[in-house]
């Protein structure tokens, strides 16, 4: 790997790992769908621009069907649920549960005839991940609902199903224009839906600082780098970053946010890195997966 190999990869590792965190701290101040909505309109205001100067938005428009189910499922369903879930559970306890959508995208692609079916070994990885999830809600379950549990659930559904809208539907097309227009798209939904719940008083300097975070470096900058690292290193050795970002996150949320980390925490984040390895192992005709907007 070349030294701007090195840079990107690390960068992304890091910028996809601390969208938790400003999450943690945004939804404590404006309401998920405040959120959602300011973070998408600033991003898509940022990359539609570029996309459209690429020429790349107009390829898009015989394939808004799948651009919407992708969208909706990619971006407009899961932020709004990880805002949800984040307002009653830790950052570091979400970032490492959504570390599970490997296992997810594993589950979804041989049983959808898209890989071989479980053997010996994926099936052991499917079972050593699980393992490694009840490791992380085990301990942490006190003082926490099933609510945000399930919320963070329905978010790791959603992130191994996008990817395969992704490939299945839209693969041919322009990525910037993809991301570009499923943002705008999303962004125009939630203006009637965040309308009912804007926040009474301005919002913190801490809130708005995470919010502009969000929207500019770990999405518009993110996607821009992202694709780049795509470019140097190829599609598939780029998804390694997905299992740095739990890491990433868990870390900065104890560091700064003071969040409790336990042992059964790290027990549980290395089973699930195990099983995600054997789950998504070899096999037949396994095609190269999109890596999730994950944050």
């Amino acid at each position: 790997m070349t030294r701007r190999g090195l840079l990107l990869f690390a960068a992304m590792c890091v910028i996809w790992g601390i969208p938790y965190l400003l999450i943690r701290v945004s939804v404590k101040e404006i309401s998920p769908a405040t959120l959602v909505l300011a973070r998408t309109v600033v991003a898509a205001a940022l990359l539609l621009p570029i996309a459209a100067y690429r020429r790349e938005l107009r390829p898009l428009l015989p394939h808004w069907r799948p651009l919407l189910a992708f969208a909706a499922i990619e971006i407009a369903l899961p932020w709004i649920l990880l805002g949800a879930a984040e307002q009653h559970v830790s950052s570091s306890l979400t970032g490492l549960l959504i570390a599970a959508v490997p296992l997810v995208g594993a589950v979804i692609a041989r049983t959808t005839g898209t890989r071989e079916r479980f053997g010996l070994q994926s099936g052991s990885g499917l079972l050593l991940g699980l393992a490694g999830v009840a490791a992380i809600v085990g301990v942490n379950v006190r003082g926490t609902t099933l609510g945000p549990l399930v919320e963070i659930g329905l978010v790791a559904v959603c992130y191994a199903v996008g990817p395969a809208i992704l490939q299945r539907w839209l693969s041919d097309l322009p990525a910037l224009g993809v991301i570009a227009g499923a943002l705008g798209v999303t962004a125009l939904a939630y203006v009637p839906i965040a309308a009912f719940s804007l926040p009474t008083e301005a919002p913190s300097a801490k809130v708005v600082g995470s919010v502009l975070t969000l929207a500019v470096v770990c999405t518009a900058v993110a996607f821009l780098l992202f694709f780049a690292l795509i470019a140097e290193i190829g599609a598939v050795r780029a998804t390694v970053i997905t299992y740095v970002n739990p890491a990433v996150a868990a870390a900065l949320g104890v560091g700064l946010l003071g969040e409790r980390f336990t042992a059964g925490m790290g027990v549980g984040f290395a089973l699930v890195l195990a099983g995600s390895a054997l789950a998504t192992r070899g096999g037949k005709d396994v095609p190269a997966t999109s890596t999730p907007v994950w944050e």
